[in-house]
This record gives structure tokens, C-alpha cells and sequence, in this order.
């Protein structure tokens, strides 16, 4: 959650320039309305132990009084199915999604559910909890998605259906609105963009398949051995701290006495014989075990890559903080790649908001965003500006319309303690070596091409304009100091003081 993603929307053309920014301050505010943090970290818990994350992108036409707004929200992996074989959910002719609910709130909603609730002919496969989660008197409700071709592009369709009861479906609703076959296809159908709503984020990917791996798969073979050794050593420390004995029958010692450790005395019926009690050998675990078992703990802490670096501690005798930086940075590249994969599935959930931002935002809402200097502002937006616009006119012919497209820059929101005090170290080291000097700007911009850190571009474009500012600077001075020589020789040695900060020679 320390790499939490942060949009930043950047246009392809000139001209969008502006509703790129306002897009990267309104989406942001729009993740939050819908407590996409906690939806991320959902997510990233689903991704971790199962393998695969599922978030869903969709249009909800009850928020805000009816008015509609975007919503995004986790799914359960076990409710969703597909194509088999696919490896993109985009490329699935079908896609399904499941849910369990009352067959009492299902016939208050649909009214033509009445009395057709008999039983649930489909239940979706459940994980095991450990509460019992009573089925009875609930309905799987299906929510069908698919693909059509209408007018020679793809379009999304849905529909929902309980049973054999169809509920809704965008299809039927678009014959009965349209009238004729040629207004059917041009309607967009359930979303403009054409895309299944649901984006998944996989761990480890597996071939032929959406989902992929978690570390529950990878790591519970090494995870179970350990605990079947972990079972044997304790019995066995057992055994080695209650020694067991050989009872004759008739050997006369008292039970009850012999187990009581209160008891100084033990009685026995007449001569106690060397048989009479024997001690049961015990063998206590060799090394080799104890070995073998540290050797299953260090492939799992590997495999799983919860290494000693990884958690904060190092081995021995390594205490400077660029070694031990350097050790924590080689350890996390699970971490990175798993992030890597989450901000690509992050980028295509922005892309689905862009999209549902231009077909559902003809009424412009109220935002509250953050300004450049960190004020708060109250801005109004609308799709006006994402709507298609026209081309013109070339040649005597209409070029038709044009959609603004962006692309996604994602980074973490969220840095580590320690990267930020790095950071801010680095920052003073270029400031006392005179980095952020305008006479120095070549000079800077020259070393600061061969290094790497964050923010460097933005960093190289300052100093290349404070560079250009003092050289105009330096130009309007000299400038300045001629025309004072020609025209007021009485004012030229001041304006030589003030420009170099030297007193003028006398000449003698």
C-alpha cells in the first residue's frame, strides 16, 4: 500500500493539452469518492493469496439521487467465468458475473419473479468459512456480458436474468426504443468503449487463463513440510521430557504412588527385581533434521521472498546505508514486478473512468480539487470537452470527427521514509554544489544528463530555464551599461557597480 498508483493524464495532441490537467485533478477525486484505496488494498490482499485481483468499472445509475455516477468496487473471483482458453477477458465471447441474493428483495424489484423463486438452479463455487452461510431463501442472479457485431464494429450488450426469468437486457430495450434495424446499430449499446467492465491483475500469470498464481500456491507445499516436522519435533521433545516404562504385572510396585512426584515413598509388594520396572529407550532427533528443516524455513522465506533484507534487518557487519540500501533494493523485485503489473491494471481502470466520464457526464458536476500551489479550488466539468470534434473541412470534403485520446502516466502516491529522506538529501547536495547557480547551468545540465533519480527531467527543465533567464539577463545588462556610457556617462559607474559589484578604475 506504500506504492499506492496516482494518475497523471497526458494528452496526444496539442490541444488537449488543458482537459488533460483537469482530467488528472478530477479522477483522483473521483478514485476517492469511491474509496478506491480500500478497494486497492481488497484487491492487493485478493492478488497476494489467491493470484488474481478483479476490480469493476461501471456506470451506477442510483448514486447521487438517481443522477448516476461512476462506481469501482472489488469482485470475488469465484463469481465471475469466461471463455475458457482466453488469456485477455476482452477476447471471451461471453462473460459472466454472479451474485447471491434474497429471493424477498428480488421479487420487491422485479415483480414478474413472483412465485417463480422455487429453488436456485445455479450456485456459484464459495470459499470456506468459518461461519455457516445459510443458502436458503436466496437466488443466483446472473449478469450476463457479450459481444456484437452491429454496423461493423463490435458492441457490448447485457443482460440479467434469475432462472429462466429474463430481467433486463440492452438489446431488447434498444429493438423496442429504435424501431428500425439501422437505428438499432447505431446505438452504442451498454458502454461506448466496448469493453467488459472488469479488469484483472495477476500475480503469477498463468498460460491460457486471465488469473495466475498467488504465494498460497507457490509456497504451501515448502509451508506444509515445515509444519509436518514442526508436529514431529514436538512429540518427540514430548517423549524426551515424560520418559515411559515397562510394568511387569507382578513386579508389586504401586501405580498410583509411582506417578504421584508428591509422594517421597513408593510402596511395593515384596522384593522389587531389576524387571520389574524398565525404562523405554528414547532417541532423540539428530542434527541432520533440525538442518533439513532450517533448509525448508530459508526456501520459503526465498520463494516467498520474505528474506531478513526484505522485513528491515540485515546480517552482520554490513552498517553502511548505501550497502544496506542497496541489499534492500535487490530484495524487493517481487515487489516491484507485482507493483508493475498492479499499476498496468490500475491504468486500464483509468482509461474505463475517461471513457464513462464521456458518454455519462452531459450534466457537469461539482468538484473540489487541489490547485498548483496547494489551494483548494471548486471547479464545474462536464464531456464537452471529450465529445467527438470536427476535423473540418480539407479539399472540400468533410474530415469528419475526432475523439481526444490520453494516455496514463502512473507512479506511487505514497513513498517510503526512507526514499523521501534520500531525496531531500540528494536535493541538498545539489544545492551545495551550486547545481541550482544560474551562471552554472550548462555545467549542471551536463551532469545531471548522466545520472537517474525521480523528477530528474522536470528537475533539468528548471535549471535550463533559470540558465536561459540569466543569460537574457546578462545580455539586457550589457546592454544597458552601453547605452548608459553613450548617453549618461554620469549614471555608467553606478550602473557598473551595481552590475559587477566593483568600484571603477580612475583613470589616470
Amino acid at each position: 500500500i506504500e506504492a499506492f498508483p496516482e494518475p497523471s493524464i497526458l494528452p496526444r495532441e496539442e490541444g488537449d493539452k488543458a482537459e488533460a490537467g483537469i482530467l488528472s485533478k478530477i479522477i483522483p477525486v473521483i478514485l476517492e469518492q469511491n474509496e478506491f484505496e480500500k478497494t486497492y488494498s481488497d484487491c492487493m490482499w485478493q492478488k497476494l493469496k489467491t493470484g488474481t485481483g478483479v476490480y469493476k468499472v461501471y456506470w451506477d445509475a442510483d448514486k447521487l439521487g438517481g443522477l448516476g455516477d461512476i462506481a469501482i468496487e472489488r469482485v470475488d473471483l469465484l463469481n465471475v467465468f469466461w471463455e475458457p482458453g482466453v488469456r485477455d477477458i476482452q477476447d471471451s465471447r461471453y462473460f459472466f458475473h454472479t451474485s447471491l441474493e434474497d429471493n424477498d428483495e428480488l421479487e420487491r424489484q422485479y415483480p414478474q419473479l413472483q412465485g417463480r423463486l422455487r429453488g436456485n438452479a445455479f450456485m456459484a463455487t464459495k470459499f470456506v468459512y468459518d461461519d455457516s452461510v445459510p443458502t436458503d431463501g436466496k437466488s443466483t442472479v446472473i449478469d450476463v456480458y457479450y459481444k456484437k457485431y452491429c454496423g461493423g464494429k463490435k458492441v457490448l450488450h447485457y443482460c440479467k436474468y434469475v432462472g429462466d426469468t429474463l430481467l433486463y437486457s440492452t438489446e431488447n430495450t434498444a429493438q423496442s426504443m429504435a424501431g428500425s434495424e439501422e437505428m438499432v446499430q447505431a446505438l452504442p449499446g451498454l458502454y461506448e468503449h466496448g469493453l467488459y467492465p472488469f479488469v484483472f491483475d495477476s500475480l503469477f500469470p498463468v498460460e491460457g487463463s486471465p488469473c495466475g498464481y498467488g504465494f498460497v500456491d507457490l509456497c504451501s507445499n515448502a509451508q506444509t513440510a515445515i509444519d509436518l516436522m514442526d508436529t514431529a519435533f514436538v512429540k518427540n521433545t514430548m517423549v524426551g521430557a515424560m520418559p515411559r516404562y515397562f510394568r511387569r504385572n507382578d513386579g508389586g510396585v504401586h501405580e498410583d504412588e509411582f506417578l504421584d512426584l508428591s509422594t517421597p515413598l513408593v510402596t511395593v509388594d515384596g522384593s522389587l527385581g531389576d524387571d520389574a520396572l524398565k525404562i523405554i529407550d528414547y532417541r532423540p532427533l539428530s542434527g541432520n533434521y533440525m538442518e533439513f528443516q532450517a533448509g525448508k524455513v530459508n526456501e520459503l522465506r526465498e520463494t516467498s521472498g520474505n528474506t531478513e533484507t526484505a522485513t528491515g534487518s540485515t546480517s552482520q557487519g554490513v552498517t553502511a546505508a548505501s550497502a544496506i540500501a542497496a541489499l534492500q533494493e535487490a530484495s524487493s523485485r517481487l515487489e516491484r514486478d507485482s507493483s508493475r503489473a498492479s499499476y498496468r491494471a490500475f491504468k486500464r481502470v483509468c482509461l474505463m473512468v475517461i471513457e464513462l466520464i464521456r458518454q455519462f457526464y452531459d450534466v457537469p458536476r461539482q468538484f473540489r480539487i487541489t490547485g498548483s500551489l496547494g489551494e483548494e479550488q471548486f471547479v464545474q466539468y462536464g464531456n464537452a470537452g471529450l465529445r467527438g470534434q470536427p476535423l473540418g473541412m480539407l479539399g472540400g470534403q468533410d474530415m469528419g470527427m475526432r475523439l481526444p485520446v490520453f494516455d496514463i502516466e502512473v507512479k506511487a502516491q505514497k513513498a517510503a521514509a526512507y526514499t523521501k529522506m534520500s531525496q531531500n538529501e540528494l536535493a541538498l547536495q545539489f544545492y551545495s554544489l551550486g547545481f541550482f547557480n544560474p551562471a552554472q547551468a550548462d555545467t549542471s545540465l551536463m551532469c545531471l544528463d548522466m545520472m537517474e533519480f525521480d523528477g530528474k527531467d522536470a528537475l533539468m527543465q528548471k535549471i535550463s530555464q533559470m540558465g536561459g533567464m540569466y543569460q537574457q539577463l546578462i545580455m539586457y545588462q550589457q546592454m544597458a551599461l552601453t547605452l548608459a556610457q553613450k548617453y549618461e556617462p554620469n549614471l555608467a559607474a553606478g550602473l557598473m557597480t551595481a552590475i559587477t559589484g566593483e568600484q571603477p578604475q580612475q583613470r589616470q
